[in-house]
């Protein structure tokens, strides 16, 4: 996942969409997409209209910062998409959502995905009793997510899930409370990606 470092509300306004890299502020009214609905800078106001391929790289743009990707690992994931057969654009979300950062993020474990990043590299997760460090690790049905015993790492992760712990949780997660712990019940479906995403336009323009 790659690092983003700015003000991150500029990328969304930029792209025209929430892409939720601030966590729990992006749920609120507090978030500039509720206040400031145009891209930034003194000529925000503006209207551009874009062209054909414009709007093909908007989408993929959108994509690389929702899920923290830089090109090069989103290449790699669009071949393996288009390896499995079937709806390439579902694929390549069910590839990207099935990454643990973004696991945790689902399960109201972290803040936002970047936060799950970080936690991640910090050895604060173990999958199925072993730690991991690894925030594209790709999750499958079945594994079982849990903080590390240390009490720092429960304290970190019991913060993140009292702030989110009202939003509600995808159907292929499940999460428990008391001790907090994530399990992966599925792979999700295409019904199951709820992401605001026209993965048609990412197809088309990786195809090219």
């Amino acid at each position: 996942m790659a690092r983003l470092i700015g003000p991150k509300c500029r990328i969304c306004r930029r792209l025209g969409t929430k892409l939720f890299l601030k966590g729990t502020r992006c749920e609120t009214a507090h978030c500039a997409m509720e206040k400031r609905n145009k891209p930034p800078g003194q000529h925000g106001d503006k209207r551009v209209r874009l062209t054909d391929y414009g709007l093909h790289l908007r989408e993929v743009q959108r994509a690389k910062k929702m899920y923290g990707v830089m090109q090069r690992q989103f290449t790699l994931y669009y071949k393996t998409a288009l390896r499995k057969g079937g709806n390439t654009g579902d694929n390549l979300v069910q590839l990207l959502e099935q990454r643990l950062d973004n696991v945790l993020y689902r399960l109201s474990m972290a803040n936002s995905r970047d936060h799950a990043r970080q936690m991640v590299l910090h050895g604060h997760f173990h999958v199925n009793g072993k730690k991991v460090r690894i925030p594209s690790y790709r999750v499958q049905a079945g594994d079982i997510l849990e903080t590390n015993p240390r009490d720092k790492s429960k304290k970190i992760v019991q913060d993140a899930h009292e702030n989110r712990k009202d939003l509600e949780v995808p159907s292929w997660l499940k999460v428990e409370d008391e001790p907090i712990k994530g399990t992966v019940v599925s792979i999700p479906q295409a019904e199951e990606l709820a992401t605001p995403l026209e993965t048609q336009l990412i197809v088309e323009y990786m195809s090219r």
